[in-house]
């Protein structure tokens, strides 16, 4: 009879525990379970296997997903059988549908926003909503995935110690080329994407602007069929593009950190051509002349140039 007992008592006791280990599941998946908040989802740049389990989860999940391109997200939550309802979120919406977006989360709906490609915000629509949703005390949660510039960083071979990330390069001439001037001397790699059809032009003034030997990498297609990697002086990838019938596909463009030399003559025309030329006088012990055609050649101008301004200053 005690056996019998004990035995019922086992039996109750694990009928216990496994009701309490159900409920602490579903409790864990509950509190997993996507809420009323803003979910800044990462898509694959390029590979559909470049998700995270996170990602298709939370997109299965939300009450719908906000998307640059409807058609284009279209084809991952097909290909993943998500059957979440989408919404239209672009630039040319997004100030109207920003408002809509937030009203529905306080409202108790969860949203799920997403790019044709990579980090929502990145180069790509986002903030307009991310800032209204935080200013009205909506969560926001990042939900971390693929993006291209980082991609193309860490296998460009260029340092990554300290790198700065830019977005496009302005697609006017002279201000794309003050734009490369404001990171002649820079100390760290530079990251800029670029549109295929400007690329010839954007490497033309990244050699006469910081000259043909900087290391510049061209990352094209990044993570897709025809993904490659160009790396060298800047002139050589020049006469590589031009070489080419024509550039496609999206690009990342990476220009290496300013080598000690160049770092000297950027640092060298901050000063004026007279108190230049005084310097090196001084330092190298050398005549006017011979100070004259150095300050030149660190400037990139003629010397009969260097001469007229070094007069002026007189």
């Amino acid at each position: 009879m005690k056996d019998t007992e004990r035995e019922f008592e086992d039996s109750e006791a694990e009928t216990q525990a496994k009701t309490r280990g159900e409920k602490t599941v579903a409790g864990r998946r509950a509190a997993a379970s996507a809420g009323p908040a803003l979910y800044l989802v990462g898509t694959p740049i390029g590979n559909l296997e470049d998700i995270t389990l996170r990602a298709l989860r939370l997109l299965k999940e939300v009450d719908v997903i906000a998307c640059e391109d409807t058609r284009q997200t279209q084809k991952l939550l097909n290909h993943y059988a998500i059957g979440t309802r989408t919404t239209s979120y672009h630039e040319h919406n997004e100030m109207t549908k920003s408002v809509e977006l937030v009203k529905q989360m306080q409202e108790g709906a969860s949203v799920a926003l997403v790019t044709d490609a990579g980090m929502p915000g990145i180069s790509d629509p986002g903030y307009r909503l991310i800032a209204l949703a935080i200013r009205h005390r909506v969560p926001v949660v990042p939900i971390p995935g693929a993006s291209a510039f980082l991609a193309a960083l860490v296998a460009s071979g260029l340092p990554m110690d300290s790198f700065r990330f830019s977005g496009f390069l302005p697609a006017k001439r002279g201000e794309r080329r003050a734009a490369l001037v404001a990171i002649k001397s820079s100390p760290r790699t530079q990251v800029f994407y670029e549109a295929p059809h400007r690329a010839v032009e954007a490497l033309s003034d990244v050699c006469e602007v910081l000259g043909e030997a900087r290391h510049v990498v061209i990352a094209r297609e990044v993570t897709k069929l025809h993904e490659e990697f160009l790396r060298g002086r800047a002139s050589e990838l020049l006469e590589n593009l031009k070489s080419r019938e024509a550039v496609k596909g999206e690009i990342t463009l990476l220009i290496g950190k300013a080598e000690e030399t160049g770092m000297r003559a950027a640092e060298a025309s901050r000063v004026s051509v007279r108190q230049r030329v005084e310097q090196i006088m001084a330092e190298e012990k050398v005549d006017e002349k011979a100070a004259l055609k150095k300050v030149a050649k660190e400037r990139g101008v003629s010397k009969s140039e260097a001469y007229r301004e070094w007069q002026r200053s007189r």
